[in-house]
């Protein structure tokens, strides 16, 4: 499938409907055509793997289109600049939360989080947080010390107040601690040191996170 034909494809996908409740979600309206996520998965899934045309989409700079590359794309044929040029195009929440499900099966995806964790730009810096969501959700094979340093990483950085950088500060989190009973605990005592830092940020990541790993066990 040519990459003109998948924006036929994506145009009749879209629905006025969807479009104007995207600025609801936080999400900009200025380039997106207004498609559910099940049907860009449905549609990926008809196009399977194509990592060529999976670059012609995201150079399309509409939104739903770079969705689907994410998609279709492979993380493991990406170059690092590849990856740094991707993630440097972020311009919203679940254009990041997307990609990274792509991402994180980068051979290097583990370092970008230590290198993006300190990042100024608000969506580079999420993307640190979002990796780290996948290999605790997705990586049932990842001993407990491969967290702890990204516990490290969410206690220091919980400062940023930057609303889709705290969400996924907190996120993170929350993900980590849910693995396991271990990880439980450790991500109980990382968010009481967090909430000690007495920040609005860090306050609403700790009291957040402590709600829900309190609650029992995993």
């Amino acid at each position: 499938m040519e990459v003109d034909e998948v924006i036929v494809e994506l145009k009749k996908l879209a629905t006025a409907d969807h479009l104007s409740k995207l600025s609801h979600f936080g999400i900009p309206g200025d380039k997106a055509l207004g498609i559910k996520l099940p049907d860009l998965r449905k549609l990926a899934k008809r196009i399977g793997k194509n990592q060529v045309l999976g670059f012609e989409l995201w150079q399309t700079d509409i939104h739903e289109a770079k969705l689907l590359a994410t998609m279709i794309m492979d993380a493991q044929l990406l170059t690092n600049s590849q990856y740094d040029s991707l993630v440097k195009d972020f311009d919203s929440w679940d254009m990041c939360d997307c990609a990274c499900n792509m991402l994180q099966g980068a051979a290097f995806a583990r370092n970008k989080i230590d290198e993006y964790a300190i990042r100024s730009e608000e969506f580079v810096k999420r993307t640190a947080f979002v990796l780290m969501c996948q290999f605790a959700v997705h990586d049932k094979k990842k001993p407990d010390d491969f967290f702890y340093p990204m516990l490290q990483i969410i206690e220091r950085e919980a400062w940023d107040e930057r609303n889709f950088v705290r969400k996924a500060v907190n996120w993170a989190l929350r993900q980590i601690g849910k693995r396991n009973e271990n990880l439980r605990r450790k991500a109980i005592e990382t968010a009481k040191r967090i909430l000690a830092q007495n920040t609005k940020s860090a306050r609403w990541i700790a009291k957040d996170a402590l709600r829900e790993l309190k609650k029992k066990a995993p």
